[in-house]
């Protein structure tokens, strides 16, 4: 049999991405990239940077929704990989207890706060959302959740009834029942459901990642007083803040709460293998796994996964020797505040919120009479638009990868990877005056990018 040849496929296929997708994967999609210019052809990706077949360089303030926090491509994480695949090593035994596992969960525990000590391995967010719920439903005998309104926890069936965003559950309702809402930082309304003692689980994320929304700490420490009082357990969902996105390992950790599961995914392996970990207390784990007949009722075919655990280890490492964390601290910091100097220039820019590397960038309807026609128009017709006319003249004209933060919500969501430096943040921080500038003249580009929009939308091209 011939060798594989990668390069030669790649090189058959070049350029055919869109065409292969809307024939083959998600039309829609393909056709929605293509409307707001982000139909790129990228070839390599290398830290904060991704690189097209025309040798552009584009700043990636997206970081894959969040997995690349080392940035793309770490050496040492590939490197480890590579060390791996050269060993023959027998993965997957399943009927064995794999060395890799068990050092990745060891560096885990050594990370999270008091008290929690096991570690269950799956290879998704999703799937540790759903392993988190199932967890506490079995150790309380409670078959309640309670989660919070404008939270993402994922889109399988019962991650999605935890997540508080319309959007994604039209047209899959009706939900898992016994899934209730609350709004954020409401502590009358925590209160007055977790007292009833019906609900096994709270889950929260700390910053929520649609619109990111900062969990007030008051709240946070409330949610474990009363969790602690009422027999509930509080599943902090650290799947986008954790891994030192925030400026801290975890994102809960500016609260000192003490969760009793943390949920981590995402940029756990560095972005190069699929990979989930619910860490948690014994007690909720013995209650699941509660008998020699019941060690593997809940399982996953790809769980502990070498490749996953290597890469795992290796990102640790990383975040560690590289100091990371306080490199997103400090980059957050310089970006956070350089973009809340501008808000007395700029009328339509609004509140600047998140810590670290995980920020929201609102803007609200200006003051002034012409533009303030420009914001209404638009609004009348979609109430997504505005922000995804900032979003495509970065990317158009700067080669800046950012993202709206979410559905019919006027905030970009800037999630940068954690090696992002001072040189990158004036890179942004330039580009953004000029798209800010642009905005505020009407007419003027921007609002001619949003008219595009609103046509595109009336003839429902976008989804």
């Amino acid at each position: 049999m011939k060798k594989f040849d990668l390069d030669a496929l790649l090189s058959q296929y070049r350029g055919k991405n869109y065409q292969l997708h809307a024939q083959h994967i998600n039309p829609a999609f393909a056709k929605v990239l293509k409307i707001i210019g982000f139909d790129r052809c990228y070839t390599s990706g290398q830290g904060a940077y991704l690189y097209d077949q025309e040798g552009t360089r584009y700043l990636d303030f997206l970081a894959g929704y969040g997995v690349f926090n080392l940035g793309r491509n770490h050496p040492y994480v590939n490197d480890a990989l590579k060390q791996l695949l050269s060993q023959d090593y027998p993965n997957l035994v399943k009927m064995a207890a794999p060395e890799l596992s068990g050092i990745l969960a060891k560096m885990l525990i050594e990370r999270m706060p008091e008290g929690l000590d096991r570690v269950y391995f799956g290879s998704s967010g999703s799937e540790a959302v759903e392993s988190a719920l199932k967890f506490c439903r079995v150790a309380t005998g409670r078959d309640q959740t309670l989660y919070l309104q404008g939270s993402y926890h994922g889109l399988t069936y019962g991650s999605l009834a935890v997540t508080g965003d319309s959007h994604f559950r039209r047209g899959f309702e009706p939900m898992m029942p016994g899934s209730i809402a609350i709004a954020r930082n409401d502590m009358q309304a925590l209160e007055r459901e977790l007292s009833t003692k019906k609900y096994a689980s709270l889950i929260l994320e700390p910053i929520q990642g649609k619109g990111v929304y900062v969990l007030e700490d008051t709240f946070l420490m409330y949610a474990k007083e009363l969790c602690q009082k009422y027999g509930t357990y509080l599943i902090a969902d650290e799947i986008q803040s954790g891994m030192g996105r925030s400026g801290k390992f975890l994102a809960i950790g500016y609260s000192e709460v003490q969760p009793d599961l943390v949920l981590l995914s995402k940029s756990l392996s560095g972005g190069q293998v699929p990979v989930s970990a619910v860490i948690g207390k014994a007690e909720i784990f013995d209650r699941v796994f509660s008998s020699l007949d019941r060690c593997v009722v809940h399982s996953n075919t790809f769980s502990q996964n070498a490749m996953a655990m290597v890469a795992g280890i290796a990102s640790l490492e990383v975040l560690e020797n590289e100091g990371l964390i306080q490199q997103a601290y400090k980059m957050g910091q310089l970006l956070q505040n350089g973009l809340k100097q501008r808000r007395e220039r700029f009328e339509l820019l609004g509140e600047v919120r998140g810590r670290g590397l995980m920020l929201g960038v609102e803007f609200s309807r200006p003051r002034s009479l012409r533009l303030k026609l420009g914001w209404d128009l638009l609004h009348k017709a979609d109430a997504g638009l505005f922000s995804q006319a900032i979003v495509m003249p970065l990317m158009d004209q700067h080669s800046i990868l950012t993202q709206v933060a979410g559905h019919n919500m006027d905030v970009i969501k800037l999630s940068p990877p954690l090696c992002l430096d001072t040189e990158d943040v004036d890179y942004f921080l330039s580009a953004f005056d000029q798209v800010m500038e642009d905005c505020h003249r009407f007419p003027g580009p921007i609002w001619d990018v949003g008219s595009r929009l609103v046509r595109h939308s009336l003839k429902k091209e976008i989804v």
